[in-house]
């Protein structure tokens, strides 16, 4: 069993990068929380992303903790100046292997990201349901605070004049007169 969530995973992740990713590039960073480990992202569009965890439990030992799940972010609820900030809900899977013995189940994780706009990171909060139906059922509920750095973003849109020109293409965005009125005033600059 755990073969085949290694496999889904990987093969999430390899259909995920060959998708149209926007200007994120793959987010690699620490979770906090219970577990603790590796967190990793890979963007597959505007609003929607995958990500996955390899993280240990310091509550026990030899606790390791495996997790992918999909995301859906929408970006319309929270309003900031420069940055983005979105909630974020998806569906995923997770393995939990303590002294050899596996727990599988589903995870139902909820969030925010705070995503920098002139810098390669981003800071998420997440609160998570969690159903083990593998040996038996257990229900729980875990938190996590983490960061990610991205690769490969591009760079147009780390500068000024890149963010307003960005943000003014938006027609649909509430503010895109707005960010269209500063662009024209930093490319006079």
């Amino acid at each position: 069993m755990l073969r085949l969530v290694v496999i889904l995973t990987l093969v999430s992740l390899f259909f995920c990068s060959i998708a149209v990713a926007q200007d994120r590039g793959f987010g690699l960073g620490i979770i906090l929380g219970e577990p603790t480990g590796l967190s990793c992202e890979k963007w597959c569009g505007s609003t929607t992303a995958v990500d996955g965890a390899v993280a240990w439990s310091f509550g026990k030992k030899n606790v390791l903790h495996l997790h992918a799940d999909y995301l859906v972010h929408n970006f319309n609820l929270f309003k900031v100046e420069e940055d983005k900030l979105a909630l974020y809900y998806g569906i995923g899977g997770r393995i939990k292997i303590i002294n050899g013995e596996s727990r599988i189940g589903f995870r139902i994780p909820v969030g925010i990201n705070y995503i920098f706009e002139k810098a390669p990171l981003d800071i998420f909060f997440e609160l998570v349901p969690l159903l083990d139906l593998v040996p038996s059922t257990d229900f729980r509920l875990k938190g996590a605070i983490g960061v990610r750095y991205y690769f490969g973003r591009t760079s147009s849109v780390t500068s000024p004049k890149g963010v307003f020109a960005v943000l003014a293409q938006r027609r649909d965005h509430p503010n895109a007169s707005h960010f269209a009125n500063k662009e024209k005033k930093a490319l006079d600059n």
